[in-house]
């Protein structure tokens, strides 16, 4: 979904009209151990924030439409399987975040037969690009064309929602095989802009394809300039950054900024550094369901914490 300002939406104020969705949890680490922040507590100095109502939202990540190697022959059908758990959740959420690889091979009849399945959920859905989504001869033209009206760049764009503030980012770009991700210096410099003029105690969700910590170098399984980023994110009393790209759920904590990795609705991959590369992993036939989903977050004002849940499609 593509920011569009004539239909009501914009960067500053987006979603009065259809509220927001993604992945995230708020943390805080004290005496060694974690504990959830209410998104009331993080809000409560915010000299502008929006009242808070209930409200859930889903990240969906990695589904590679095209895909039809032995490590998932049908990777349709899997990505069929995957909205279908989200039209049976009994707390439908808001909007989808797809954090990237929508395609496998960037083809505009794999984008289209993507948004022809997850428009079965019938919820608005907001896209980053994975690697994947940026192999054509435009370096992403087909992926920019279909989801890209009004970002910036190769594709990044913020909004604010229900008193949060979500920042899309691009770290696919010109990826080189087995290479780190990269934001850049325009980029960066944007979201610098960007982020000037929130407040501090407003949350911020964060969202891109590449994990923006170094989960596993030898496999670039990180952003080689995301300390840049993660500088400018450090004033923030919460903070959740969503990834996609390495299909397995891994968390890390920084101070106030939590990350969280997805599975992939297409196959999973091996943990980092236990196998020679990365790349789809077969595993029996009876097992792949359980190692792919989705995610979904709740927000109930007054209770703690923010639920995060992690879906398998078994």
């Amino acid at each position: 979904m593509a920011l569009d300002d004539n239909e009501g939406i914009n960067r500053r104020g987006l979603l009065e009209c259809v509220g927001w969705a993604g992945t995230g949890a708020l943390y805080s680490l004290a005496g060694g151990s974690f504990g959830s922040i209410s998104l009331d507590a993080a809000l409560a100095a915010s000299p502008r924030r929006q009242p808070v109502t209930p409200f859930s939202f889903l990240q969906i990540s990695d589904s590679h439409i095209g895909f039809d190697k032995p490590a998932n022959p049908d990777a349709r059908g899997t990505f069929q399987a995957a909205v279908a758990k989200i039209g049976a959740l009994a707390d439908k959420p808001a909007f989808i975040l797809h954090t990237g690889d929508i395609s496998h091979l960037s083809r505009d009849a794999e984008f289209a037969d993507a948004d022809d399945i997850i428009s079965a959920a019938g919820l608005p859905v907001f896209h980053v690009p994975g690697e994947h989504d940026m192999l054509d001869e435009g370096g992403g033209k087909a992926f920019l064309a279909r989801y890209g009206k009004n970002t910036r760049g190769s594709g990044w764009y913020s909004f604010e929602s229900n008193g949060v503030h979500f920042i899309a980012l691009v770290n696919v770009a010109d990826l080189k095989p087995g290479g780190m991700g990269h934001l850049g210096t325009e980029q960066l410099l944007w979201l610098k802009k960007d982020l000037a003029g929130v407040s501090s105690s407003t949350p911020v969700v964060v969202f891109a394809h590449i994990p923006l910590w170094t989960v596993y170098a030898d496999w670039g399984w990180g952003t080689d300039d995301s300390a840049q980023a993660l500088v400018l994110l450090r004033r923030f009393g919460s903070v959740t950054v969503l990834n996609g790209h390495i299909h397995q759920v891994i968390q890390k904590v920084e101070g106030t900024i939590s990350f969280h990795s997805a599975r992939s609705t297409a196959y999973p991959q091996p943990a980092p550094g236990s196998a020679p590369s990365p790349g789809p992993l077969k595993v029996p036939s009876g097992q792949l369901h359980a190692m792919l989903g989705i995610r979904t977050a709740r927000i109930v004002p007054g209770r703690d914490p923010i639920a995060l849940i992690d879906i398998d499609l078994a």
